[in-house]
């Protein structure tokens, strides 16, 4: 007996240390996990707002960290400044990479580097070039003088010191506010904030290995599992407060833009924005030439909204943007106030220089190109040429319809009295009056019109044009 009780104790406590071990195995931590996205290119609307929703992806995933793989030229200020607000209100932290070997972070990609929690670099990157060249328009991957990677002051004396208050005052106040941007950054991280201020008073640039050794990045690694390893253990503010990061050998998840982002990518095309607003207006043009169409009505209305709607995600000229709504104005114009081709020739004119001017940008990818605006400009005027020649030959022909063109047709008596009755003229029932006895299916002929009773008389009678 003594025995049998031993065996089921053994049993029992097997049981229980295998469940032991099993709910140790249960708690022990799962891996981390990374969200990773590429930001390639030229920065635009469609980077913050592919920017924007990694965020809030990684807070919702509860990712350990977002890494972000960096490659631009610079971009738009505006969506520079959401990039890095993005980054700022991220509870989650954000490493942000210049990779692969050859990437850069030029301009605006400068900015978005400093403000990252973590900021890395791959062997043979650079980072730099951060001058603005114009308030509006953004910043881009070179210097206005002295090209690419060039130490020429970008605006001020050749020791690099600022210009005089006689200078380009414009200029100065994008300088200014754009060191003050960038060393604002540097105090938050805890980077060097003197050769921010250089990297856009002077454009300077340097390669990742110096700008290690200067304190401007965080850290320099081949490829993401390096940039996970060398990431671990540090120590970040972010908006939930301090972090420390587990990255080393976290799992990675990579997010690749959604519809709405390569939407917003197309639509942020100055080109195809053009194009759509020219699309609505010439809806509505033949809306209200055809009235009751609907069809040119609706797919105006949608083009033009779409078209106004990619136009406010670019940094606009609003001279150039004055001058195409005029132009616009007088083509419509023209279609209710025919001035012989004066005011759709002006207005196409105004519409071409509005357009040349409308994108107020040095980045060749956020200008309207001068392919297409030809293109819509020779369009436009074989339009309005057709219209004029159109409108010069119609002056020739005889008149097909109207009032004046009613005397001298034939009719079809369909009954007859008293010398008034009625007849059937070009398909309908009119009154008439005559002088004639008719019999009902005889053929008569219009020979005057007053208001809406006919004088007719027998086939072959003169007839005079109605006064």
């Amino acid at each position: 007996m003594f025995r049998f009780w031993l065996k089921r104790f053994f049993l029992v406590l097997c049981a229980l240390c295998g469940a032991a071990a099993l709910a140790q195995e249960s708690r022990s931590p799962a891996p981390e996990r990374v969200l990773v996205i590429e930001m390639e290119g030229v920065i635009g609307p469609a980077s913050a707002h592919f920017m924007a929703r990694a965020v809030e992806e990684a807070e919702s995933r509860g990712s350990e960290a977002l890494l972000v793989q960096l490659d631009t030229p610079g971009g738009l200020s505006e969506s520079m400044r959401d990039i890095i607000q993005s980054i700022l209100g991220s509870s989650t932290p954000v490493i942000v990479h210049v990779s692969p070997s050859g990437a850069r972070a030029a301009s605006a990609g400068t900015y978005i580097l400093y403000a990252s929690h973590v900021a890395a670099m791959a062997p043979g990157t650079n980072l730099g070039a951060a001058t603005p060249v114009q308030i509006s328009g953004g910043f881009p991957g070179a210097p206005q003088e002295g090209g690419e990677g060039s130490d020429a002051p970008a605006d001020g004396d050749e020791d690099g010191s600022p210009s005089p208050a006689g200078g380009d005052a414009s200029r100065q106040k994008a300088v200014n506010d754009a060191i003050a941007y960038i060393r604002s950054l540097a105090e938050m991280r805890g980077r060097n904030g003197e050769w921010a201020e250089r990297a856009v008073r002077e454009a300077a640039s340097l390669p990742a290995s110096e700008a290690l050794e200067l304190g401007v990045i965080d850290l320099v690694a081949a490829d993401l599992d390096a940039v996970l390893a060398a990431a671990d253990g540090r120590t970040v503010e972010t908006t939930a407060g301090e972090q420390t990061l587990r990255t080393s050998g976290a799992v990675t998840e990579r997010l690749e833009p959604g519809a709405i982002t390569q939407a917003l990518a197309i639509l942020a095309n100055p080109n195809v924005a053009l194009i759509l607003m020219l699309i609505g207006v010439y809806g509505i043009i033949l809306e209200f030439y055809t009235p009751g169409a609907i069809g040119p009505g609706v797919i105006g209305a949608i083009c033009l909204v779409l078209g106004l709607y990619a136009l406010n995600q670019l940094p606009i000229s609003y001279a150039g943007a004055l001058l195409m709504i005029l132009g616009l104005a007088f083509m419509v114009a023209e279609g209710f106030s025919p001035s012989f081709g004066i005011l759709g020739l002006g207005g196409l004119a105004g519409f071409a220089i509005g357009a040349a001017l409308l994108i107020d940008t040095d980045y060749a990818q956020f200008r309207v190109s001068l392919w297409v605006i030809a293109a819509i400009a020779a369009f436009t005027g074989a339009f309005f040429f057709w219209v004029i020649a159109s409108l010069v030959s119609s002056r020739s022909k005889p008149l097909a319809s109207g009032r004046e063109n009613m005397p001298g047709q034939a009719a079809s008596v369909l009954d007859w009295e008293g010398g008034a009755g009625h007849v059937l003229f070009q398909g309908e029932r009119w009154r008439a009056s005559g002088n004639t006895a008719f019999e009902p299916g005889e053929e008569v002929v219009v020979v005057d019109v007053n208001d809406l009773r006919l004088t007719v008389a027998p086939a072959g009678s003169p007839t005079r044009t109605p006064s």
